[in-house]
Parts: C-alpha cells; sequence; structure tokens
C-alpha cells in the first residue's frame, strides 16, 4: 500500500449532519468520555477505538456515524487529550493514544 491508497474518511452526508446538529453539548462530551475510555497510553487504531464506542449500547447514539465518531477522536487530538499518528484522517490506517504527560497525572 502506498501513501496514495489511503483515503480520508468519506464527509457526512446531510441527514447524518443533521443527527449531529441535533446533539446536545453534554451527549458530546458523554462521546468524547467514552473515546477516552477506551484510550490506552499504547497506540490503538482509531477504528478499533470508535468500534468500541459504538459497541457499548451505553455510549453509542444509533443515528451517530462512525465518522462522526472518528472526527470527535481528531479534536481530541487537537485538543491535547490524544496523540496521533499515522493517516489520522481515515480511521483505519491513524492510531491515537493517551499522550504521557496525562499518563503520569493518573498515576499520581
Amino acid at each position: 500500500m502506498t501513501p496514495h491508497d489511503v483515503k480520508p474518511d468519506p464527509p457526512l452526508t446531510a441527514e447524518q449532519r443533521a443527527a449531529v446538529e441535533r446533539l446536545s453539548p453534554a451527549q458530546v462530551q458523554a462521546i468524547d468520555a467514552a473515546l477516552l475510555s477506551v484510550a490506552s497510553p499504547r497506540w490503538r487504531k482509531v477504528a478499533f477505538m470508535v468500534g468500541s464506542v459504538m459497541c457499548d449500547e451505553n455510549a453509542h447514539l444509533s443515528d451517530i456515524p462512525d465518522v462522526y465518531y472518528a472526527q470527535r477522536v481528531r479534536d481530541l487530538v487537537q485538543k491535547g487529550l490524544l496523540e496521533a499518528q499515522g493517516h489520522i484522517d481515515c480511521m483505519r490506517y491513524g492510531e491515537v493514544r493517551l499522550p504521557a504527560s496525562r499518563e503520569l497525572a493518573s498515576e499520581t
């Protein structure tokens, strides 16, 4: 596989965007918390994390697509709550982990 074979995740459809826009701030925070709860100090595929949260009936919202969960992971990376490597715009080829500083803080 070459870097040219990696295609970014597709954008949200109009219907998906409408569902996402109906999310309350509390629901978005719950999605972020669920994603962070499956994060690890070791590298994990974004697709694994998204799938784990979507399989958790307490954390998954039925009309919210996997692509949105992957977007939330990228937002958590931008906020410094996760570190990323690989093709983060493609959930199958990007990996994330908890930052070393966060890991140390949780041990104290």
